[in-house]
């Protein structure tokens, strides 16, 4: 390699960095759609709950936010997960007057123990802020574990920056892409961008420059904007075979939904 080759690589290296600072950054955000359907609520509490719930979702469209917690409240006291993550949404957001971030976490908490992957996730960015709950990196890399295992892309796009990090878990770059390489194959064009970049540093992976370009260039697609200066890095240490090659694997990769790359 040479000594301009090297500088590009140690570019590439500062970005990274750059990149999963303001990825913890971003981890903050929680998931707020509310949960609309009712099979849950038939299979709690029958037609009953099913009308209560309708009311109250009617209720909740209008902004009328106190008819829809009066209605709901009663389902998710019966253990109606779904209904309990919605509730979670609302003291969070300040819908039912301020915001109560202690009631939020005690609705997530009801729901995220029933296997619920959103309310799970949200529980984790609550642990991670420190909003209503001592700020516990571990506990938050507990419940986005657990949202990780049942598919939640943003929740493995979390884990895999706080293992590239160390943040709450012991840093283990294999780990990180590990959870990227299980969001990328998803879509999530973040984990996508991230992949590449591992790929092109070498962190928990046989450093490639030629896959580092097809994820970049995936997720550039996908329009993760860092990704494309990224892969402008990458262009610059490689030969144009290679880059026809990550081209083609790219293309070959979005055929096959991003799975098996």
């Amino acid at each position: 390699m040479t000594a301009a080759n090297i500088s590009k690589a140690q570019k590439l290296a500062r970005e990274c960095v750059k990149r999963t600072t303001k990825g913890a950054k971003n981890m903050k955000r929680t998931l707020t759609a509310l949960v609309l359907g009712l099979s849950l609520v038939l299979a709690t509490g029958g037609l009953g709950y099913a009308q209560d719930f309708q009311t109250g979702l009617e209720a909740y469209k209008k902004g009328d936010f106190i008819t829809a917690l009066r209605e709901w409240e009663p389902i998710a006291e019966q253990g109606d997960a779904a209904v309990q993550y919605n509730l979670g949404l609302m003291y969070q957001n300040g819908q039912v007057g301020t915001q109560d971030y202690k009631e939020a976490v005690k609705w997530y908490f009801k729901s995220g123990e029933q296997g619920y992957a959103e309310a799970q996730y949200n529980l984790g960015v609550m642990y991670e802020q420190g909003q209503g709950v001592i700020q516990n990196y571990k506990e938050a890399v507990k419940w986005w574990s657990k949202a990780a295992e049942q598919g939640n892309a943003i929740a493995q796009y979390n884990l895999g920056v706080v293992y590239e990090k160390g943040q709450g878990v012991s840093l283990d770059y294999k780990e990180a892409v590990k959870w990227y390489r299980k969001a990328a194959e998803q879509g999530y064009a973040k984990s996508q961008g991230n992949l590449g970049v591992m790929y092109g540093n070498g962190y928990g992976v046989l450093q490639n420059n030629i896959y580092a370009h097809m994820w970049l260039n995936i997720a550039a697609s996908n329009g993760r904007d860092k990704a494309v200066k990224n892969r402008d890095i990458i262009v610059e240490l490689m030969t144009p075979a290679q880059i026809a090659e990550a081209q083609a694997l790219a293309r070959e990769c979005v055929k096959k939904n991003y799975k098996r790359c």
